[in-house]
Parts: C-alpha cells; sequence; structure tokens
C-alpha cells in the first residue's frame, strides 16, 4: 500500500463497516453483563512500536507512556504517523490488507496483542471516535447509545438500559439536548450534536481508554467548544488520547503532548514528548518549536 489508509467510519466496537449498519445485531446468549459502574482509567504504554502497509514503514520505534486518567495529545504534520500510531492503540491497524506491526502495546502492563488476549476485549476496553461524526441511521438516539453493548455481545436487563442512556449521554454533555426524543433518529441532530452521541455510545462500553482521531475537525466553534468540555469531564474516569491539528486544542485539553514528525522519505518518529506546557512553552528541540509556532506543517 502506497499511502496511510484513509479513517474508518465507525466508533463502535468492535470496528464495523458501514454495510452492516443497517441491521441490529443479535447478544449472544450468556453474555457477560454490563458493568453496574464506571471502569478505572488505564495507562497504556507503546513500547517500541514500528508499522508498515506493504513495504513502505509508516512508524519507527516509536514509544510512549499514556498515564490514567489524563488526556494526551498527539500533534505533528499530516502524514507523520499519528493516525496510525492511534490505530495501533486498539488493534485496528491489523485490519488493515498488508499491514505489518513491530513493538508492544500494553494496557496496565498486558499486551493488547497476545495471541491469547480476545481482540474484542481489547477494543472494549480502549474505544475509537473518529473525525466525522457517523451515529448509525437507521438507529434511534437511543438505539445508537446501545448499539456498542449489542455488538460486543454485552447483555443488560431491560430495566438498566434507560439508566444507562441517561448515565452515557450525561457523560457525553448531551442529555439535557436529548432527553425528550430519544427515539428520533441520531442522524436528525447537528454536527456536534451527532458527535457526541458517538461519544456517548463509545462510553456506554465502559471503555477505560478513548482514542479521538480529530474529533472537532468538521465542527464549528461552539460545538468545538462542546466537545473540548466533555472530553475534560471524561478524563476523570478515562485515559484519553487525542489527535488534533489544532494547537490551540492541544495546549486547552490536554495534560501531555507527543510531537511527531516524519521526514521526507522516512517514516514517522516522536521527535519530543512531555508536559503540554513544557512541549509548548520550553521545546527542547528545535522542530517541536517550530512547529507549535507555526513555521511549518
Amino acid at each position: 500500500m502506497s499511502a496511510e489508509p484513509s479513517a474508518a467510519v465507525t466508533d463502535v466496537l468492535p470496528v464495523l463497516t458501514e454495510d452492516v449498519t443497517a441491521e441490529t445485531p443479535v447478544v449472544p446468549t450468556g453474555a457477560a453483563a454490563a458493568p453496574a459502574a464506571v471502569s478505572t482509567a488505564a495507562t497504556l504504554e507503546a513500547d517500541r512500536v514500528s508499522a508498515w502497509f506493504g513495504q513502505r514503514k509508516v512508524l519507527d520505534r516509536v514509544s510512549l507512556d499514556i498515564p490514567a486518567g489524563r488526556v494526551t495529545a498527539l500533534i505533528g504534520p499530516s502524514g507523520c504517523g499519528k493516525s496510525t500510531f492511534l490505530r495501533i492503540l486498539n488493534r485496528m491497524h491489523e485490519l488493515v490488507p498488508s499491514a505489518q506491526l513491530a513493538g508492544e502495546v500494553r494496557l496496565d502492563g498486558q499486551d493488547i496483542y497476545d495471541p491469547e488476549r480476545r481482540l474484542t476485549d481489547a477494543r472494549r476496553a480502549i474505544g475509537m471516535v473518529f473525525q466525522k461524526p457517523n451515529p448509525f441511521p437507521a438507529m434511534s438516539i437511543a438505539d445508537n447509545v446501545l448499539a456498542g453493548l449489542k455488538i460486543t455481545g454485552t447483555k443488560i436487563a431491560r430495566p438498566d438500559r434507560e439508566a444507562l442512556i441517561e448515565e452515557s449521554l450525561t457523560r457525553a454533555g448531551l442529555w439535557n439536548e436529548v432527553k425528550d426524543r430519544l427515539r428520533q433518529p441520531g442522524s436528525a441532530l447537528s454536527g456536534g450534536q451527532q458527535q457526541r452521541l458517538c461519544i456517548a455510545r463509545s462510553l456506554a462500553v465502559r471503555p477505560r481508554v478513548l482514542l479521538m482521531d480529530e474529533p472537532c475537525s468538521a465542527l464549528d466553534p461552539t460545538s468545538t467548544r462542546v466537545v473540548e468540555e466533555t472530553i475534560g469531564e471524561i478524563a476523570r474516569d478515562v485515559t484519553i488520547v487525542i489527535v488534533t491539528h489544532n494547537m490551540q486544542q492541544a495546549q486547552r485539553v490536554s495534560d501531555q503532548c507527543a510531537f511527531f514528525l516524519a521526514a521526507q522519505g522516512t517514516p514517522g518518529v516522536i521527535v519530543e514528548h512531555g508536559p503540554t506546557d513544557v512541549v509548548f512553552d520550553s521545546p527542547q528541540d528545535q522542530r517541536t518549536a517550530d512547529y507549535v509556532n507555526g513555521r511549518f506543517g
């Protein structure tokens, strides 16, 4: 493959494609019950991660510690491997034909690529929200929230469903805006509301980590502000990793930053990472200073 793949089109786990969105998945008999409480945020560790698409190497020995309950921003110019790295963090990279991977990704010390670890378990713990809001068009707002549970085979008692819907929409900052129209199509919401619905859909699965690939790039400033406020709220319970090209956003929402860069013809690497204020105000590498100050990228 000669170029990095385009962004995926769904944030329900495990990853789906558009051709299945019109159907409601069947919940397997005997599936585990939904947890009764919000999961504890987890640490993620990428250890010497390299990635290829066919013969093209796109990441070279990237290591990054992502602390629990904090927001980590991945910044850097287009084509430097940020989104590829994000997909590696919940095993989406392996879905791409000809994709290869070296290194480890550990969730609270456990390698998510361990052959004995179930793919659905990794993706249930590590959720994903993409750039383009994509509520399932054939589903109501309420059914969109519950879609991830059905897909992962998680059973929940009918009396508990309404409580989970309210909790997830509340955490996503959307409940007060939609509580009187839960049976209306999710696709009828505004763009910013649709993105928060996608966040609620991911939160309903109780992830320990939530990955966000430019979640505000298609939104207006007001919707962006609300989504950023939502990120601040849910980061209390869920570890957040966000890719953004908006330097002001990275400064506003993140606790630490990692600056990715790929020189012409070479794979992406992390040039510098650390607390956000240090990366922006006192960078150690001149390339970091040039990028965060808008001199390239």
